[in-house]
């Protein structure tokens, strides 16, 4: 802060070229001690108001100077000391250099501030001319010469006090400008500081809102359900869209009154347990809970749980997974993981009853074939033949449940096979259900075994027929649907892709849950002992996995039943023509002279010993090997050449029939291989392409079974060998 000068005396500076002007001005502003300066001190404190004279001589400091210029360098030497002149008395004529006037103005601009009297005893210059000179200024008079004593005086302390008030007011001013200045500072600060907190807090409030925002968002848009519970008034205070869809309720509804009011739980105790739960540990997960839907439909969750605080009161945040789907896949994964452990026990048992099966039919037929066969032991070998091939079904069955069947695969159109079947339907239904067919039009082929999937669709119109003693309705319909990555998998059969869809549904009793989880267990029945032999499901559930298809079910005591069967499409596939009768097996001997070698090669001694004696019979020469291992060390001691490898796939020690026909092919690439198992070829074929009739005898079979395929394979060979 800037302080006037504290020096007492007042400097006045007398600019005039003329020596006696200035003793004049010394005698009247600062005199000796006299009689004049009582006098002139007497008149000052008049002119002041002071009670006590003061004398002159400190009051005033006179300076001199003679010239302009000089005038001008002593106020700057003066202002640099900080010692400033108050006041001039300025002269107007001054040759040579500048007049009074030109001194004045140069003075002016460096400091404006020094009071200025004109002296002059001539009119150079009018007051208007002065004024268009130096400007309009309060700083400036004018004093004719000669002047008087008194009036000088005057000037002094009139212009010397002007210029202390002026100079004290621009101090003033000044402290009071940087007062102004520092608390601008200090305002602007703060203010800056006030934008930078309502900056912070803006933003903050922004993020909050944001955050807010955000959860609610994630709040609502949960793929899991999720609620906020008043524990004290057991109030929902929030749920999301997908707690509303679980409960079957609207957010209204769930947030107008208490919990158990709404009936949102199967077991009340179950909501007193999770929040109980809440209140002792503040968080829980994997509690199991049932809830009810608007419909009263049940529905499995698994819920954790966490305690919050949300404006002082005690509240619970459920977090809900509905697994209802995911516990049905687990138990139809389940079913289907035993399903598959039941057929891989049934494939080998039917695999072994078939070899059983070969030597009792085998022999069977061998006798009968006897013309001198007595008619009660013909009889009797009738009946063991007949038995046996009705085991043979049965054994069928449970390859067609297994899944290794022997299947015969075209390329047809359903609707076309349906309708051939739509008389035979008719007739098994009989007079008391009512038939209807709905085929979508223009289905895409599938490729099937049709004779399997007609007795599929032969067991469930009869299931459907005994479903209604009392009589209803069978509605059968075809569709085209496509499964895709994002549809729920009710079935773990499911795949992605096209499929053509059969329906069977029925107005029966229906049934019920417990039924449903075991209708494809083989001998599994619901009807009277010796009405069924619990197959006839569980070979339909085969039949469709070997073709890569799954079988739907849903029932309801009293709403009928509806069995959905999936083929897969036959992409860009033409229809194929139904099968047609073989042709004649060829001559067993080729040439009629020499007797064609075939090398059996069977692991089970009593079929082995059946396709021996019956080729012998056949007048074909027969080498045997018991495995593939003997077969590959026998070899190279056999009779040459060998026509035809007639092997079992299924065989101990290693080596199985695909193995040996391929390690004997490397040495002897034209040998002709017949193979023959109780599996399907698709089971066991391990990258050999087996087809029935060509290269593959599916036991079960008679001699002529037998004979006619070795002739058939011979006879390809030979065929091949002419050409």
């Amino acid at each position: 802060m800037s302080t006037p000068d504290q020096d007492p005396k007042y400097r006045i500076l007398i600019v005039d070229d003329n020596p006696a002007i200035h003793e004049d001005f010394r005698k009247i502003l600062a005199p000796a001690e006299s009689a004049l300066s009582a006098e002139l001190a007497s008149l000052g404190a008049e002119l002041l108001g002071e009670s006590t004279p003061t004398a002159l001589d400190t009051i005033f400091e006179v300076h001199s100077a003679y010239q302009g210029r000089e005038a001008l360098e002593m106020v700057k030497s003066a202002a640099a000391e900080n010692r400033p002149y108050s006041l001039a008395f300025m002269d107007v004529r001054m040759p040579p250099g500048w007049d009074g006037i030109e001194t004045v103005a140069q003075i002016w601009k460096e400091h404006p501030e020094i009071q200025i009297v004109i002296c002059t005893a001539y009119s150079d210059y009018s007051l208007e001319e002065i004024v268009r000179k130096l400007g309009k200024t309060d700083n400036l008079l004018v004093l004719k010469k000669p002047f008087d004593s008194v009036e000088v005086l005057q000037l002094a302390y009139a212009l010397t006090q002007k210029w202390s008030a002026t100079r004290q007011a621009r101090s003033r001013m000044a402290d009071l400008d940087e007062l102004v200045r520092q608390r601008t500072l200090e305002l602007l600060e703060a203010n800056h500081k006030l934008e930078a907190e309502i900056r912070r807090r803006s933003l903050m409030e922004a993020a909050i809102r944001e955050s807010e925002e955000r959860f609610r968002k994630a709040f609502q848009s949960a793929g899991i359900a999720l609620a906020i519970q008043d524990i004290e008034k057991r109030v929902f205070i929030d749920t999301n869209e997908s707690f509303d869809r679980l409960s079957g309720r609207t957010h209204e509804e769930l947030c107008s009154r208490p919990a158990l009011e709404l009936g949102l739980f199967a077991r009340p105790e179950e909501h007193e347990r999770v929040l109980s739960a809440a209140r002792d540990a503040k968080a829980a997960r994997g509690l199991e809970v049932e809830f009810l839907t608007r419909e009263g439909q049940c529905r499995q969750t698994v819920v954790s749980i966490d305690l919050l605080t949300l404006s002082g009161r005690a509240c619970v945040l459920w977090a809900v997974a509905d697994v209802t789907e995911q516990r049905v896949l687990e138990e139809q994964l389940r079913h289907a993981q035993k399903m598959e452990a039941v057929g891989q026990l049934a494939a080998g048992l039917a695999h072994d009853f078939n070899n059983l099966l070969t030597v009792i039919h085998g022999y069977a037929s061998l006798q009968l074939a006897k013309a001198s066969l007595d008619a009660s032991v013909a009889k009797a070998f009738e009946q063991v033949k007949l038995a046996s091939e009705r085991a043979a079904s049965l054994t069928r069955q449970l390859l067609a449940f297994s899944r290794k069947q022997v299947v015969q695969c075209r390329t047809f159109d359903a609707n076309s096979m349906l309708r051939r079947n739509e008389q035979m339907f008719t007739h098994l239904l009989g007079a008391s259900v009512e038939l209807s067919c709905e085929y979508a039009p223009a289905l895409p082929p599938i490729s099937a075994d049709e004779s399997n999937l007609e007795q599929v669709l032969v067991n469930l119109v009869v299931n459907a027929r005994d479903a209604m003693p009392t009589g209803g309705s069978v509605r059968i319909t075809t569709a085209l649907t496509t499964v895709t990555a994002g549809q729920p998998r009710l079935n773990p059969n499911a795949r992605d892709g096209a499929y053509v869809v059969i329906s069977v549904t029925d107005t029966g009793c229906g049934m019920d849950q417990a039924t449903l989880r075991r209708i494809f267990d083989p001998f599994f029945t619901t009807k009277p002992m010796g009405k069924g032999t619990g197959l006839g499901l569980a070979t339909a559930y085969g039949i469709l996995r070997q073709h890569d298809g799954w079988v739907d079910v849903r029932s309801a005591p009293g709403q009928g039943s509806t069995f959905s069967l999936y083929l897969p499409v036959k992409q860009d596939a033409a229809l194929q023509p139904e099968n047609t009768a073989p042709p004649p097996p060829a001559r067993a001997r080729v040439g009629g002279l020499t007797p064609r070698s075939i090398f059996v090669v069977e692991d089970e001694p009593e079929v082995r010993a059946f396709v021996v004696a019956v080729l012998a019979s056949g007048g074909y020469k027969v080498s045997e090997a018991a495995s593939g291992f003997e077969a590959l060390n026998t070899w190279e001691s056999l009779p040459k050449p060998v026509d035809l490898l007639l092997t079992d796939i299924v065989m101990p020690h290693g080596v199985s029939g695909c193995a040996l026909a391929g390690q004997l092919r490397q040495a002897h690439s034209g040998l002709k291989v017949l193979f023959m198992s109780g599996y399907s070829p698709d089971s066991v074929a391990n990258g050999e392409r087996l087809e029935e009739g060509v290269n593959f005898l599916p036991k079960p079979f008679t001699s002529d079974k037998l004979l006619a395929a070795v002739r058939t394979s011979l006879a390809d060979a030979a065929g091949r060998s002419s050409n």
